[in-house]
Order: C-alpha cells, then sequence, then structure tokens
C-alpha cells in the first residue's frame, strides 16, 4: 500500500478513487497506443491498486462481520461506535 503513496506523491486514493484509476488504466492498455515501458508501468500501477481495492474490501467485510455478529439490540462496530 506505500507504493501507491511513492508513485503518485499524492494522499492514499479512496476506494472509489482507486477504481477509477483502474478504469483509465485498463482502457489505455486497451487502447493499444502506449509503448512497452509505458504499459508495464500503468500495468505495475494497477495491480498496486488492485491491492489496494482488496484491502479495502477485506477491512470492510471483517467490519461487517464485527457489527453482524454484535447485533444485540444496537448495533456496535469494534471501536465502539454506534452504526
Amino acid at each position: 500500500m506505500g507504493r501507491i503513496l511513492e508513485n503518485k506523491n499524492k494522499e492514499e486514493p479512496n476506494f472509489e478513487e482507486a477504481l477509477a484509476e483502474i478504469d483509465s488504466i485498463v482502457s489505455k492498455l486497451e487502447g493499444g497506443q502506449l509503448t512497452l515501458d509505458e504499459s508495464l508501468v500503468m500495468f505495475q500501477r494497477g495491480m498496486e491498486l488492485m491491492r489496494f481495492c482488496g484491502e479495502k474490501l477485506d477491512a470492510a467485510e471483517k467490519k461487517l462481520k464485527i457489527i453482524i455478529e454484535g447485533a444485540e439490540g444496537e448495533f456496535k462496530v469494534e471501536d465502539g461506535n454506534e452504526v
């Protein structure tokens, strides 16, 4: 996940921004106008973003399981915030 920050020199994207960037990368790769080196860089970036999105989805799934398992009248998440 740290490589995402290195590549863009900006704050970590949110899930939706990462998905939009993946979509853009796929379009560029499918367009066939990139050099081999550009394609490799784009592919690497896409893989980093896919890993990032996978981690976000895993975290969301864990949070949902905690909410569902803790459902005894009030919904609570692990950190104690009510939902």
